[in-house]
Protein backbone atom coordinates (compact mmCIF):
# COMPACT_ATOMS: atom_id res chain seq x y z
CA UNK A 1 0.00 0.00 0.00
CA UNK A 2 2.49 2.69 -1.11
CA UNK A 3 1.51 6.26 -0.30
CA UNK A 4 1.97 9.14 -2.71
CA UNK A 5 2.61 12.26 -0.60
CA UNK A 6 2.29 15.76 -1.98
CA UNK A 7 1.78 19.33 -0.81
CA UNK A 8 -1.85 20.35 -1.01
CA UNK A 9 -1.86 23.52 -3.11
CA UNK A 10 -5.59 23.73 -3.89
CA UNK A 11 -8.68 23.03 -1.83
CA UNK A 12 -11.04 20.90 -3.88
CA UNK A 13 -14.25 19.09 -2.99
CA UNK A 14 -12.11 15.96 -2.56
CA UNK A 15 -9.93 17.72 0.03
CA UNK A 16 -12.92 19.09 1.96
CA UNK A 17 -14.54 15.64 1.99
CA UNK A 18 -11.30 13.94 3.08
CA UNK A 19 -10.93 16.26 6.06
CA UNK A 20 -14.55 15.58 6.97
CA UNK A 21 -13.54 11.91 7.26
CA UNK A 22 -10.05 12.31 8.75
CA UNK A 23 -10.48 14.94 11.46
CA UNK A 24 -13.07 12.98 13.47
CA UNK A 25 -10.48 10.16 13.59
CA UNK A 26 -7.95 12.60 15.04
CA UNK A 27 -10.10 14.56 17.48
CA UNK A 28 -13.56 14.16 18.92
CA UNK A 29 -13.52 17.70 20.30
CA UNK A 30 -12.68 19.63 17.13
CA UNK A 31 -14.91 19.87 14.08
CA UNK A 32 -13.55 19.26 10.60
CA UNK A 33 -12.25 22.46 9.01
CA UNK A 34 -14.48 24.36 6.63
CA UNK A 35 -13.47 25.00 3.03
CA UNK A 36 -12.54 28.57 4.02
CA UNK A 37 -10.37 27.31 6.89
CA UNK A 38 -8.62 24.83 4.60
CA UNK A 39 -8.05 27.57 2.03
CA UNK A 40 -6.51 29.79 4.73
CA UNK A 41 -4.24 26.91 5.75
CA UNK A 42 -3.17 26.12 2.19
CA UNK A 43 -2.45 29.79 1.40
CA UNK A 44 -0.53 30.45 4.63
CA UNK A 45 3.21 31.08 4.32
CA UNK A 46 3.70 29.59 7.80
CA UNK A 47 2.02 26.23 7.15
CA UNK A 48 2.39 23.46 4.62
CA UNK A 49 -0.38 20.89 4.29
CA UNK A 50 0.73 17.45 3.11
CA UNK A 51 -1.73 14.83 1.90
CA UNK A 52 -1.05 11.16 1.31
CA UNK A 53 -2.95 9.29 -1.35
CA UNK A 54 -3.32 5.53 -1.47
CA UNK A 55 -4.82 4.14 -4.67
CA UNK A 56 -5.63 7.74 -5.65
CA UNK A 57 -7.69 8.46 -2.53
CA UNK A 58 -6.61 10.83 0.28
CA UNK A 59 -5.74 8.53 3.18
CA UNK A 60 -3.86 10.88 5.48
CA UNK A 61 -2.59 14.36 6.16
CA UNK A 62 0.01 16.28 8.13
CA UNK A 63 0.55 19.98 8.72
CA UNK A 64 4.05 21.41 9.01
CA UNK A 65 4.27 24.84 10.63
CA UNK A 66 7.48 26.78 10.03
CA UNK A 67 8.40 30.21 11.30
CA UNK A 68 11.49 32.28 12.04
CA UNK A 69 12.48 33.18 15.57
CA UNK A 70 15.66 34.99 16.71
CA UNK A 71 17.53 31.69 17.09
CA UNK A 72 16.62 30.19 13.73
CA UNK A 73 13.84 28.54 11.78
CA UNK A 74 11.41 26.49 13.86
CA UNK A 75 9.44 23.59 12.42
CA UNK A 76 6.55 21.87 14.12
CA UNK A 77 4.51 18.90 12.93
CA UNK A 78 0.81 19.06 13.82
CA UNK A 79 -2.40 17.15 13.21
CA UNK A 80 -1.01 13.96 11.72
CA UNK A 81 -3.88 11.65 10.83
CA UNK A 82 -4.09 8.48 8.78
CA UNK A 83 -7.41 6.92 7.86
CA UNK A 84 -8.13 3.80 9.92
CA UNK A 85 -8.25 1.65 6.78
CA UNK A 86 -4.70 2.71 5.80
CA UNK A 87 -2.98 2.50 9.18
CA UNK A 88 0.01 0.21 9.59
CA UNK A 89 1.03 0.47 5.93
CA UNK A 90 3.63 3.26 6.02
CA UNK A 91 1.34 6.22 5.29
CA UNK A 92 2.26 8.04 8.51
CA UNK A 93 5.95 7.48 7.93
CA UNK A 94 5.69 8.74 4.34
CA UNK A 95 3.93 11.90 5.53
CA UNK A 96 6.54 12.53 8.23
CA UNK A 97 9.46 11.92 5.86
CA UNK A 98 8.01 14.41 3.38
CA UNK A 99 7.62 16.99 6.16
CA UNK A 100 11.19 16.41 7.42
CA UNK A 101 12.59 16.79 3.90
CA UNK A 102 10.61 20.01 3.41
CA UNK A 103 11.72 21.42 6.77
CA UNK A 104 15.38 20.60 6.03
CA UNK A 105 15.17 22.18 2.56
CA UNK A 106 13.72 25.35 4.10
CA UNK A 107 16.37 25.91 6.74
CA UNK A 108 15.07 24.15 9.85
CA UNK A 109 17.60 22.18 11.85
CA UNK A 110 15.10 20.55 14.21
CA UNK A 111 11.47 19.50 13.93
CA UNK A 112 9.24 19.16 16.98
CA UNK A 113 5.94 17.41 17.56
CA UNK A 114 3.80 16.19 20.41
CA UNK A 115 1.87 12.95 20.64
CA UNK A 116 -0.42 11.70 23.35
CA UNK A 117 0.92 8.61 25.15
CA UNK A 118 -2.29 6.76 24.23
CA UNK A 119 -1.29 6.94 20.55
CA UNK A 120 1.06 4.01 21.00
CA UNK A 121 1.58 3.19 17.31
CA UNK A 122 2.33 6.83 16.48
CA UNK A 123 4.82 7.08 19.33
CA UNK A 124 6.59 3.91 18.17
CA UNK A 125 6.77 5.37 14.66
CA UNK A 126 8.29 8.65 15.84
CA UNK A 127 10.94 6.85 17.89
CA UNK A 128 11.71 4.47 15.01
CA UNK A 129 12.14 7.48 12.69
CA UNK A 130 14.68 9.07 15.04
CA UNK A 131 12.58 11.55 17.00
CA UNK A 132 13.82 11.82 20.57
CA UNK A 133 11.56 12.43 23.53
CA UNK A 134 12.49 15.73 25.15
CA UNK A 135 12.65 16.47 28.84
CA UNK A 136 10.46 19.53 28.88
CA UNK A 137 7.15 20.82 30.13
CA UNK A 138 4.43 21.63 27.66
CA UNK A 139 2.11 24.40 28.79
CA UNK A 140 -1.16 25.58 27.32
CA UNK A 141 -3.05 28.77 28.01
CA UNK A 142 -6.67 28.66 26.87
CA UNK A 143 -7.95 31.98 25.55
Amino acid sequence: MPADVSVCREVTDEVVHAFGVLIPQLSRSNPAPTRAELEALVSSVASTLFVARVDGRIAGSLTLAMFRIPTGVRAWIEDVVVDEAARGHGVGEALNRAALDHARANGAITVDLTSRPSREAANRLYKRMGFEQRDTNVYRYTL
